[in-house]
């Protein structure tokens, strides 16, 4: 008997394995960057059976059915359906759906969140868009954000415009698959430099301070620069650059899966010498791996390292004589930027059955940067001697991130909450240097600068400081009506630090704390129609680079130092929409806001070329951020982005000496804040050239003015750019001409506000081929 009972066990377990082996199962992936598509939806068209993909891009279906038709569809990409075989593993690519590059998913929650449900301005750098620029540079790709302006200062080195001028502040938060690059009171204007962009697969932008979730900094906007994830399929890159004006660069790249495992590595070499710009020689090395090991479909453990060292001339600007007779020449061979990066995390996730996510990161990172910098260089009109300066910034951090989101049926709600801790050493110092100034035939610039002595003996700064940066944040987002859902956040922060400032001598400790609230609503309209709402508030404490610094001037109280400054904070306020129309065809996003700053800490450019930080009483920031995307065919492709904005003073008192004639600049715009700035393309896949594409790309820049006092403008620019690529068995042919027409232009143009100073100008490249050649092997599916 009991023999039977086993023998009618053994067969039923061999046919239930059999029924099993018979069933479906499958990957699906993104054709473009072969990674996984996670959320998924996979149809079996005739058994009416559906299940979605997990975060590795997998699904199985148990239950056989013969001859069965897979519908696989999933936001921002075009639905496909095949045919397979029971007891078959297949595995499915989808193409992005580019006529809705903004209404796939995002992660301002630092989850996948549907753009419907997202009441904030947020855009989306997809992987196609990416891996069409070819980038050299960061700037190529981020200014095709609406609303987004990277200002190229050369050798990848930048400012940056997001409902802000352009600007060197601390009013941006930049992020590595959602984690800050640095710590808060840290900030560097330069330190997008430090991304490896052939290892970025997409990039979003949230701007604004309307997110509870990323705090501090992230007042302009935050960018979150998401790497590149291990491929379902085996794949492998290798490639080329380089220009007419001594670039060249090697790029390489590959990535897969193994059962449970994944790993992705990329990196780039480049150099750079005998430049059109004097002077700017540089190197580049970076690299980044990423390691997966998933547990169960549901855990995950995710493991990433990011490393690049940078060492750069620094050309710095040149005066009005040497810009319009297009010569080229730096006024130093001897500034210079180095930087040394490093930045490693492990993360947990955890997806529960109800939808619900949990995660935990740990991150580390070591930053040394010093610099020999152009900026700082201090001179005065007719004067022979001048001063300049080194400096050197590094810090190390340990820290954690911890996020879990909790979904309920009730109102269809969901709530966010978490925390962060992050302490970073970190030590600054500057001595000064003095310098001969060889003067041009007027007497009024400088044709060049030389070293006369190092004077490590007089110095700016030098202080050390450990910084603890604590946070708590709540996020409840809930359905009150049919399709209005509406999302409330709060957040605390505090960033204190302990010090030693040895120009004084002293020591002590400061803290710097703010509850931020928001509030935000979204309506769908259906039919890829909606509107949003919000209103928040944001922050930014002083860098202590401004707390620690000597000033050139004392204040009224004879303080050399800026002790008590106080954080900036700002009141944001906004509505906007989006809408598909003409069958997909046409995609428009539309965000008009009004953020109002209090204690905005600015640079104010003095007669000696010099800069003193001040704080504006009050400021105003109003715009409107308009993107349009259109594919009529398949063949074509129009995209145009950009903003409309004004950055004003409120109430700003320059100087408060009875001698300056501008004792306050109330009403007048802020130096370097065009009023409009767009970004447009144009692309053309023929089908009589399978495989080719070709696009030309049109920035425009506004004038706007140079000073504080609005004295005098630069008239702004228009440039054009051209890409050409050929992909034929996986060896793609590519060209990109930056400054088509060969226009003499600036990307910034700066003067004081004394009646003597000159404007300066930080030339851009003249026409520039850039030749490229890449092979991609990609494994059989």
């Amino acid at each position: 008997m009991n023999l039977k009972i086993f023998l009618q066990a053994l067969f039923l377990y061999v046919c239930a394995h059999a029924a099993v082996a018979q069933g479906i199962e499958g990957s699906v992936f993104d054709t473009q960057t072969k990674e996984p598509i996670p959320g998924a939806t996979v149809q079996i068209v005739s058994a009416n059976l559906g299940t979605t993909t997990d975060n590795n891009g997998h699904f199985v279906f148990n239950s056989p059915v013969s001859n069965a038709v897979l519908r696989i569809s999933s936001i921002g990409f075009s639905a496909k359906e095949i045919q397979i075989e029971n007891g078959k593993s297949v595995k499915i690519g989808l193409d992005a759906a580019t006529e809705n590059l903004q209404s796939v998913v995002v992660t301002g929650n630092r989850e996948a969140t549907l753009r419907t449900e997202s009441p904030i301005a947020i855009s989306k750098l997809t992987p196609r868009m990416i891996d069409e620029a070819k980038p050299t540079a960061m700037y190529e790709i981020v200014n095709k954000v609406p609303g987004v302006m990277m200002v190229n200062l050369g050798n990848e080195q930048h400012s940056m415009a997001i409902r802000q001028p352009f600007t060197t502040n601390a009013y941006f938060l930049y992020m590595e698959d959602g984690v800050p690059i640095r710590p808060m009171g840290v900030f560097n204007h330069n330190s997008i430099l430090e991304f490896n962009q052939f290892a970025i697969s997409s990039v979003e932008v949230v701007k604004g301070p309307v997110s509870s979730i990323y705090g501090p900094e992230a007042v302009g906007g935050a960018i979150n620069f998401i790497t590149q994830r291990p491929t379902i399929l085996p794949t492998a890159k290798i490639g080329v650059q380089a220009d007419q004006w001594g670039y060249k660069r090697i790029q390489y790249g590959a990535g897969g899966m193994i059962g449970k495992f994944g790993v992705y590595v990329g990196g780039f070499v480049a150099n750079q010498r005998d430049s059109w710009m004097k002077s700017s020689d540089y190197d580049k090395n970076a690299i980044n791996a990423r390691l997966e090991y998933h547990f169960t479909p549901s855990t995950r453990l995710i493991y990433t390292l990011a490393y690049s060292k940078y060492d750069s001339q620094t050309s710095g600007s040149v005066d009005s004589l040497a810009f319009y007779s297009r010569r080229y020449v730096s006024t130093t061979d001897f500034t210079y930027r180095k930087v040394s990066s490093l930045r490693s995390r492990l993360t947990l996730e955890k997806d529960w059955k109800n939808g619900s996510q949990t995660f935990v990161t740990a991150f580390a990172r070591k930053n040394e940067h010093g610099q020999n910098p152009n900026y700082g260089i201090r001179w005065t009109s007719g004067q022979t001697t001048a001063r300049g300066e080194i400096n050197s910034s590094d810090f190390k951090s340990l820290g954690i991130l911890a996020q879990h989101s909790q979904r309920f049926s009730f109102l269809n709600s969901k709530l966010i909450t978490g925390a962060v801790f992050d302490f970073s050493p970190s030590n600054y110092w500057s001595y000064q240097i003095d310098l001969a100034a060889q003067l041009r035939p007027d007497g009024k610039s400088v044709e060049k600068y030389t070293i006369v002595q190092e004077r490590p003996d007089i110095r700016n700064a030098d202080y050390d400081a450990d910084i603890k940066n604590t946070a708590a944040y709540a996020q409840y987002d809930f359905e009150l009506l049919p399709k209005l859902r509406v999302s409330a956040g709060l957040r605390y922060d505090r960033m204190s630090f302990t010090y030693t400032n040895f120009l004084d001598n002293t020591s002590g400790s400061k803290s710097y704390s703010k509850v931020t609230p928001k509030i935000g609503a979204t309506y769908d309209l259906g039919k890829g129609k909606g509107i949003y709402a919000n209103y928040s508030r944001g922050f930014s404490p002083p860098g202590l680079t401004s707390v620690f610094r000597k000033r050139t001037m004392p204040a009224e109280n004879g303080d050399l130092f800026y002790y008590n400054l106080k954080p900036a904070e700002f009141n944001n306020a906004e509505i906007g929409g989006w809408a598909s129309v003409l069958d997909n065809k046409v995609y428009i996003d539309l965000a008009f806001y009004q953020m109002n700053g209090r204690n905005e800490l600015l640079n104010v450019r003095l007669p000696d070329n010099s800069y003193d930080y001040q704080s504006a009483g009050k400021t105003l920031h109003r715009g409107a951020e308009f993107g349009v995307t259109y594919k009529p065919t398949k063949e074509f492709f129009f995209r145009f982005g950009g903003t409309t904005a004004i950055h004003r003073y409120d109430e700003f008192i320059l100087s408060s000496r009875e001698s300056d004639a501008v004792k306050n600049v109330n009403g007048k715009d802020m130096p370097s804040s065009p009023r409009w700035l767009w970004n447009t393309e144009f692309s053309y896949y023929p089908k009589w050239f399978k495989n080719f594409r070709s696009s030309v790309e049109w920035q425009h820049v506004a004038s706007y003015y140079q000073n504080q006092i609005n004295s005098v403008k630069y008239e702004g620019y228009d440039i054009l750019n051209m890409r050409l690529g050929y992909n034929w068995k996986g060896v793609e042919l590519f060209t990109n001409v930056l400054n088509l027409t060969d226009v003499l232009y600036a990307t910034n143009a700066t003067r004081g506000n004394n009646a003597t100073d000159r404007t300066t100008y930080n030339a851009a490249a003249p026409r520039t081929f850039v030749f490229g050649a890449q092979y991609t092997f990609t494994g059989k599916k």
